[in-house]
This record gives C-alpha cells, sequence and structure tokens, in this order.
C-alpha cells in the first residue's frame, strides 16, 4: 500500500500558528464560589497574569516584631497575621483593591517593599468591595511571602450618599472607603498610612509612618499640604454665600491636601467619630450643591486647616494630568519620595497605547505585568 505523501501546510497557516504561540498568555481567574459573601459577582476576570515580585528581608536594624497576646505555636493563621496586626512595631498600610486598578496596586505595593529597610514589617489592609478571592489570588501569587488582610467595604453604606462629580471616576463607592478606615481595621491598630493604587514610592514608608502627629487630640492626619491652591475653587458659589457654611472654616487656615496620601490615627479618629462628620458633609451634598470633587471636598470641610503639614516630597500628585484633557504633568520643585498620578491619566494605560508622558517611565520599572515575551516565572 502506497503511503499518503506528506505535504507541507499552507504558509497562511503557519503564520496563524505562529501567531497564536505569541499571544499573551492571560491568566483569567474566575470566581464561582457562591458563598463568598465579599464578592458582588460570581464570574468576574483579572485579564492579565502578574510575575512574582521578589521578595525582600529587613536591616539587621530593625526591630523585631513582638505581640504578647500572640501564640507562636499557633500556626493556623495566614501569615501570622495575629502577630504582626496588633504589634506596636508593625508599620500599617491600608489600600483599596479592584479589578480595574489591580495592576497600579500591585506597582504601588512592589514600590513599597523594595525601598523599605524593613519590609518584614509592613503590613498591608486591603480594602475590596467585590470579588475578594479573586483579589486575595491574585495578590498571593505575586506576593506569596506578603503579610496583608482583605476586607469587605460594603457600597451601600455610602452609594446612597454619591453626588455625581465632574469625572465619572470618582462616583466609585470605593473611594469613599477611606473614610470608614477605622470601622474596618482591628482596633488594635492605631495607626496607618493610607495610600491610593496610582503611585508609587521610592523612599522609606517608615519615615513617612513616623509623622508625629502632636498631642492635640483634635489632630487626627498628615499629609502634604498646598496653601499656594485656590482652596475656594473646591467648593461651589452655593457654598460660599452661605454663611452658616463659609463659616465653617472660621478659625482656620485651610489648604489644600490630597486624600491620596495620609497618615491616621485610627484611635483619635474613632474617639471623635470623623466617619460620622464627614457622612454629614454627604447629606448636605445630596440637598444643597456645595462641591463637584467626589470624596475629597468632605475630608477638606472636616480637616483642612486642622492637619500636620508633610513635606511635599511625599506626594507628588497630578502626575496623571488634568481631569478633563489628560494632559502630561511634571514633577514639582524639590525632591522626590513618593509619585502619584492623581488626575485622569494612569501609566499604564498610556503605556500600553505607546503614548506616555515622561515620567511614566519612572512607573514602568514597578509594573509586574506578565508581557507575552517574558521568560521570568
Amino acid at each position: 500500500m502506497n503511503s499518503i505523501p506528506k505535504t507541507e501546510p499552507p504558509l497562511l497557516l503557519k503564520f496563524l500558528t505562529l501567531c497564536l504561540l505569541l499571544l499573551p498568555c492571560s491568566c483569567y481567574y474566575t470566581n464561582n464560589n457562591n458563598n463568598d459573601s465579599n464578592s458582588n459577582t460570581t464570574n468576574s476576570i483579572i485579564p492579565h497574569q502578574f510575575k512574582e515580585a521578589p521578595q525582600f528581608y529587613n536591616s539587621p536594624t530593625c526591630a523585631t516584631i513582638t505581640n504578647d497576646n500572640y501564640d507562636d505555636n499557633n500556626n493556623d493563621n495566614k501569615n501570622n497575621n495575629d502577630k504582626y496586626i496588633c504589634s506596636e512595631e508593625t508599620i500599617h498600610v491600608a489600600m483599596t483593591l479592584d479589578t480595574t486598578y489591580i495592576r497600579g496596586s500591585m506597582a504601588a505595593i512592589l514600590s513599597v517593599l523594595q525601598h523599605s529597610s524593613c519590609p518584614e514589617n509592613i503590613f498591608f489592609h486591603f480594602i475590596c468591595s467585590s470579588n475578594a478571592s479573586l483579589l486575595d489570588t491574585t495578590i498571593s501569587k505575586s506576593f506569596p511571602y506578603l503579610k496583608f488582610q482583605l476586607y469587605h467595604f460594603d457600597d451601600s453604606i455610602v452609594s446612597g450618599l454619591i453626588s455625581t462629580s465632574i469625572r465619572s471616576a470618582l462616583d466609585c463607592p470605593l473611594n469613599y472607603a477611606r473614610s470608614y478606615l477605622a470601622n474596618l481595621i482591628p482596633l488594635c491598630v492605631k495607626r496607618v498610612v493610607y495610600l491610593d493604587s496610582d503611585l508609587i514610592l521610592v523612599d522609606d514608608i517608615a519615615k513617612l509612618a513616623a509623622t508625629e502627629l502632636g498631642q492635640d487630640e483634635n489632630t487626627v492626619l498628615a499629609a502634604p499640604q498646598y496653601c499656594n491652591a485656590n482652596f475656594t475653587s473646591y467648593f461651589t458659589p452655593t457654598f460660599w454665600s452661605n454663611p452658616s457654611l463659609s463659616l465653617t472654616f472660621a478659625n482656620r487656615e485651610p489648604c489644600y491636601f490630597n486624600t491620596g496620601v495620609m497618615v491616621i490615627d485610627l484611635v483619635r479618629w474613632r474617639a471623635g467619630d470623623y466617619t460620622t462628620k464627614i457622612e454629614e458633609w454627604m447629606e448636605l451634598q445630596k440637598r444643597m450643591r456645595i462641591y463637584e470633587l467626589g470624596s475629597l471636598p468632605p475630608f477638606l470641610l472636616v480637616f483642612a486647616g486642622n492637619i500636620v503639614s508633610v513635606d511635599h516630597r511625599w506626594n507628588q500628585h497630578g502626575l496623571g494630568g488634568d481631569n478633563f484633557r489628560g494632559l502630561c504633568r511634571d514633577l514639582h520643585p524639590g525632591p522626590v519620595s513618593l509619585l502619584h498620578w492623581s488626575g485622569k491619566g494612569k501609566p499604564w494605560v498610556r503605556l500600553d497605547a505607546n503614548r506616555p508622558c515622561p515620567l511614566d517611565a519612572l512607573w514602568a520599572p514597578y509594573d509586574l505585568l506578565q508581557t507575552p515575551f517574558s521568560f521570568d516565572s
């Protein structure tokens, strides 16, 4: 019997096969657990695969984490959370997590660890409103050694208080989660550094976390202030023309501060019930429009003029460009410890579109996205 002669595959078939081999190797994590009370969706995905970050170790001068209430023989707690979460030596960092900004969050986490002298002493508190299992898996795969805990933020708590702003992205309920940190994070945590997901640190976060808040119990947070900004522009003419409202800032010297980088005393926050004070302003906003810009103005109304000022190096903000056109911005004069892409444009979006701003090149080295041409495991 004559054998069937072998034929070469058509050139087009060869080309298509090569294209398939070069497609990005994306990992789609699917959450199908209907019993997951921390997830609002049961079929969400993160259409990316992220590389595993290197592990970072403490320098010899770092404090030893101790907790008198922790049993060293108890290995049931993930990452020994109980040992770290209530320790006085732990540096606590809080961030929100969602599938939209997860790529930025991963870069921010990496930058914090890479520039820390005591990375093993850092504990991350992640706040999410959906897809908790999915986000937990994603973080754990890239940072298998990371000490962290996820907390569920119920969107319904704040959704009825949100008024439309100048940019729809600012109306996401998760943007308001920073107002509820004191309710979500365990009572034993006394101080936390809150960070947005669109930033990177190039300095040791321990320096920021050690900011002195003074003896005044009414001083709850610290942040870089910008007193040369036009503070009146953050509120409407309706606000300023109403004496009972504009007198809010009487006996205060209010300055703009960006809520994407804050050091918060949670003990003082809880004692002063500042979450309720913020909610009261949001309720008023629903009745009469007194501001235009999302979650920032309520913070300004409650805290502006009564915070500890931090050096501007800790929030070189506005690198995302203006809120309407996303134009490129330059750094502010002076040294840099933290770069913040607040504003419309995000560095990963512009890099993917091959239309980066010059400063986006400073974010790129912290990007953990697994590319189709990467040979990293």
